[in-house]
């Protein structure tokens, strides 16, 4: 599955599954870097998206005489 079709809540899983991987497991160093390399994807592509859903709680809560206001994040 492309990061970009993936769930932050699979990202997530896939990331733990890593790390224990890479904790309990003797692993050639070639699979180490692999899985190393693939974590750091996902740490930044889940980073990425809790700095989006943060973004997006900030325009929700943002107050106007009317209450608040949603307003749809534009993602760069």
């Amino acid at each position: 599955m492309a990061e970009k079709e993936m769930s932050f809540e699979k990202a997530l899983e896939r990331l733990e599954a890593i790390v224990n991987t890479m904790e309990n497991k003797k692993l050639p160093l070639d699979d180490m870097i692999k899985n190393y390399e693939e974590g750091k994807k996902l740490t930044d592509f889940c980073s990425k998206k809790l700095t989006d859903f943060e973004k997006k709680i900030e325009i929700l809560v943002k107050e106007t005489d009317k209450g608040p206001v949603w307003s749809e994040f534009k993602n760069n």
